[in-house]
């Protein structure tokens, strides 16, 4: 049985390890010194362009997932202090539609890169997402090159840029913004890659290689800096953000 207790672990079994899935409530308490925080655009949510409909009317699909959540889209944003250290950040939340990036999503992280850019403080981006949001098409493919040039910004004025890959990151996420961070670290067992294995193992007709898309295989491959349990997020983040300020 996985403990509940996030001061304690951090949702993390002691018996395995394993990291359960988490939101931005959790990350927030996990990082920000005494859960004490101020969240940016806290009232943008998603509009119905295209009048998308599936089973089911898209602006009806939101109104569920922000009733089922209490948020208002996929990401919240928001700065405070993290062991005493500035720090703002953009935390995906994968129950709000699969943690999709449509248009708020990528607005909410150029708006946290405006807030570093503009206060010289370092951004942290957790990712957990199943990719782009399908019904926003085109206005949701357009957030991956809107976040990637925001990120040139904060790179070209040297504010740092930490990008935390945890399960799952995949999609259009994972070939944007994801990717783009000083350091790219991720947690266990995270399933990190584009297409998912299901999907790419349909369509080739082959098995894959053990482990294959899981943060291990992708840091064993060269795509990630290192992994870190989440128990020792908070710590490793403060020392690494220490080491790129003194650079």
């Amino acid at each position: 049985m996985h403990t509940k207790t996030l001061r304690e672990n951090a949702y993390v079994s002691p018996e395995d390890g394993y990291h359960v899935r988490i939101g931005s409530k959790e990350y927030f308490e996990l990082l920000f010194d005494e859960n004490k925080f101020t969240e940016l655009a806290l009232q943008l949510t998603s509009a119905d362009p295209l009048r998308f409909f599936d089973t089911k009317p898209y602006i009806q699909r939101l109104q569920t997932a922000q009733e089922e959540t209490q948020l208002k889209d996929a990401i919240r944003v928001a700065h405070g202090h993290m062991n005493e250290l500035k720090l703002v950040i953009a935390c995906m939340d994968f129950n709000f539609i699969g943690g999709s990036m449509g248009s708020v999503v990528g607005e909410k992280i150029a708006k946290a890169i405006d807030h570093a850019l503009e206060h010289r403080i370092p951004l942290l981006i957790i990712a957990k997402s199943g990719g782009a949001r399908m019904m926003e098409a085109g206005f949701s493919l357009m957030q991956m090159a809107k976040t990637a040039a925001k990120l040139l910004l904060l790179a070209e004025a040297k504010v740092p840029y930490i990008s935390l890959l945890t399960d799952p990151t995949t999609g259009g996420v994972s070939a944007s913004f994801a990717m783009l961070g000083d350091f790219n670290i991720a947690e266990p067992g995270a399933l990190i890659g584009f297409a998912g294995p299901r999907v790419i193992r349909e369509t080739i007709g082959k098995d894959l290689p053990k482990g294959f898309q899981s943060a291990e295989f992708v840091l064993e491959h060269g795509f990630l800096d290192f992994i870190v349990d989440r128990r020792d997020l908070k710590k490793t983040l403060s020392q690494l953000l220490k080491m790129l300020q003194t650079h």
